[in-house]
């Protein structure tokens, strides 16, 4: 009869056990939704001081001093694929944004690292 005791009391414990760690998992979830609804100003604002990858790209051929024409002639590109590139309707390859930052001067890192995320992320976080 003591073994049947000494179970049930190991399954209650047990059971106790899983209701803590469920509840405190509950708190720290409930925790990081408030902090993240608190930031909702902080991020509206990060998001407004970010730029697009176009006009990133813009502004460091206009800081070069050249025109979409010699950026195209560099690359092997069409003029027109840099005119799209800055006015946001398509994306450059990886290849070409390596090859832009060379061109620019600066590391791939720096030509990024100011550009905002996708917008279709930004939306889920908004």
């Amino acid at each position: 009869m003591t073994f049947y005791r000494l179970a049930a009391v190991l399954y209650v414990v047990f059971y106790l056990a899983v209701a803590a760690v469920a509840i405190y998992l509950l708190v720290l979830v409930i925790k990081a939704l408030r902090k993240y609804i608190a930031s909702k100003e902080v991020r509206a604002e990060k998001r407004e001081i970010r730029k697009s990858l176009g006009e990133e790209l813009r502004e460091n051929r206009l800081r070069c001093k050249m025109t979409q024409e010699f950026v195209a002639d560099a690359l092997g590109v069409s003029r027109q694929a840099v005119s799209k590139w800055e006015n946001g309707s398509a994306d450059p390859s990886t290849s070409n944004l390596l090859t832009l930052a060379d061109l620019y001067g600066i590391s791939p890192e720096a030509l990024l690292r100011n550009v905002g995320s996708d917008s279709r992320q930004e939306e889920a976080e908004g």
